[in-house]
């Protein structure tokens, strides 16, 4: 049996302590401790982008980072993108324009569209390219 560690992190606002494995991930500790279903598990590599989060604004492959990576950090699922029950612009702009084909990989490219609009208001064609790639 393996030993729990302590984690103090914050996720979408509210702080949260708890003990987790010291190999669990963030992406199955959103999911299975927090009940945070919007951060989907595909590859589990890092390449494919379901589990996108931000990590203290960044965004992050939260598949291939431990919990305990994530000590005092703040964390930003799909879920906490939204304030209340309105959609930021780009939510309302995958809902408007129906981006969400199957769903699957939706809250991984709203997450990094959204940071990508927050560095580059305008993109370009280029940087848009570089950023969903």
């Amino acid at each position: 049996m393996s030993s729990l560690e302590p984690l103090q992190l914050t996720v979408n606002g509210t702080a949260y302590s708890r003990h987790v494995p010291p190999r669990m991930t963030l992406a199955d500790f959103l999911r299975e401790e927090l009940d945070l279903t919007a951060t989907h598990l595909g590859c589990e590599h890092g390449v494919c982008g379901a589990c996108t989060v931000f990590i203290d604004g960044r965004t992050a492959r939260s598949c291939t980072v431990l919990a305990l990576q994530v000590q005092d950090a703040q964390v930003t699922t799909a879920e906490g993108l939204a304030e209340g029950d309105a959609l930021t612009p780009v939510q309302q702009g995958f809902w408007e324009r129906h981006g969400m084909q199957c769903g699957f990989c939706t809250p991984g490219f709203l997450m990094t569209v959204t940071e990508l609009l927050r560095e580059h208001p305008s993109p370009t064609d280029a940087e848009i390219e570089e950023a969903l790639g």
